[in-house]
């Protein structure tokens, strides 16, 4: 999609995700907005809408038809085997 972008980040123990997350969005202003003409305004969506692109990425085996269950996948973050999660924790 050329009109946006997924970015999945684990912050370390001293980094704020929000602090991230505003940098990013303000270096990606800065750069856009002078290629579209624009000035000053609102660039961004306000909400990072975070919750939604989990549940996207944890059920992308499931639309692409690898398994019924997004823990069944074994590349998954959510995959399961013998009871127990081998990925990264579930959000």
């Amino acid at each position: 999609m050329p009109n946006h972008l997924h970015l999945i980040l684990w912050p370390t123990p001293d980094q704020v995700l929000s602090e991230i997350l505003r940098s990013r969005k303000r270096y990606a202003a800065r750069q856009a907005n002078p290629l579209l003409g624009r000035t000053g305004g609102s660039f961004r969506e306000h909400e990072s809408y975070d919750h939604w692109i989990r549940r996207y990425i944890r059920n992308n085996p499931v639309t692409a038809g690898l398994c019924r269950l997004p823990d069944e996948c074994r590349w998954s973050s959510v995959y399961v085997s013998g009871g127990q999660n081998h990925g990264l924790p579930t959000p």
